[in-house]
Parts: C-alpha cells; structure tokens; sequence
C-alpha cells in the first residue's frame, strides 16, 4: 500500500467515524419518547403494544408472490436496500436493524406506514447504512492482513443490541 493510498484511507475513516460520532450525537438528543413510542396520541394510550411478528407475518402475506422481486418494486420509498428481493429486506429489517438496535418497526417507522419519513430515526438510519457501504466497500477492502477474504462490519459491529453504539468497552484482563 502506498503512503498516499494509506492517507486516504486514513482520512476517509476519520471522516466516517466524524460522521458516526454527528449522528449518533443526533440520536441521544432525540427524546425517547419519539424513539419508540407506537402512537404519541394519549387518547390512544388503551390500544395493544406493537407485535412485531404479528405486523412481519401480515407484511410477508401481503407480500406473497412478490418475494423475490427487487424491494423497490413491492414497498414505497425505498432508498438504500434498492435491489434486495422484498421478502429478504423484511428480514434484513427484522434481524439486521431491529435485532442489532434491540428495538421494533416502530424505532423507525409510523405503523402501517412504513414508507412515511416522518420519525428522525428513520433517515439517520439510512445514512448510517451508507457509512456501512462505505467502511466496507472503500476502507475495509485495502487493509491487507484482516482474518478473512472479505471482513465487513454491519450494525451490530457498534450497536450490540442496543440504541446507542458500545462506546465503553470492558477493561481487559490481565
């Protein structure tokens, strides 16, 4: 690699984590009560919680037939996963996002409208799939020596279940 190869990589990772440490910052000033809340409207506080399999299994019904078609072509407002069969991005949904925050659809999305922007954590998601992109497609792939052919990071990497990224790591053992 050569040094100036090694610069650019160096400088395009400073600005991703730059990007990550504005976003996440953003993320902690959103109340939690806009974070996960179902339905804001305290006239509505009587109705049941959100089941997320429930609300998976009707979307995988209403979906039938159309699992394979790229995403864009069966849901609305599709912006970052453009191209994955509809079928696969209700798991990458399911596992890759709700599973790696520890929330549900409603973290980011208004029930029974999926494709509305109306909740902020839905766009600083977006964005933090395309820093994704680019640490694995850019920055990773030119790191010589990293165990395996082809090392990524995804969600979890940072979040680990939870809303905010794992800044604190454990103290290590001696």
């Amino acid at each position: 690699m050569t040094k100036r190869s090694a610069n650019q990589i160096g400088i395009t990772a400073a600005l991703a984590i730059a990007v990550a440490i504005t976003i996440i910052t953003s993320i902690s000033k959103i109340p939690s009560s806009a974070q996960t809340t179902v339905n804001a409207n305290p006239a509505s506080q009587e109705e049941k919680p959100f089941d997320q399999a429930q609300k998976l299994a009707e979307l995988n019904k209403q979906i039938a037939g159309k699992e394979n078609l790229p995403a864009e072509q069966v849901f609305k407002n599709i912006q970052v996963l453009k191209g994955i069969p509809a079928g696969r991005l209700l798991r990458i949904m399911e596992l890759g996002y709700s599973r790696s925050l520890g929330v549900n659809c409603t973290h980011c999305h208004v029930v029974d409208q999926w494709d509305k922007d109306d909740k902020p954590t839905k766009p600083i998601a977006r964005e933090m799939s395309k820093m994704v992109q680019t640490i694995n497609n850019e920055l990773l792939k030119p790191i010589k020596n990293l165990k395996g052919p082809n090392p990524i990071v995804n969600c979890t990497t940072c979040h680990r279940g939870q809303i905010k990224p794992a800044l604190n790591l454990p103290e290590a053992k001696p």
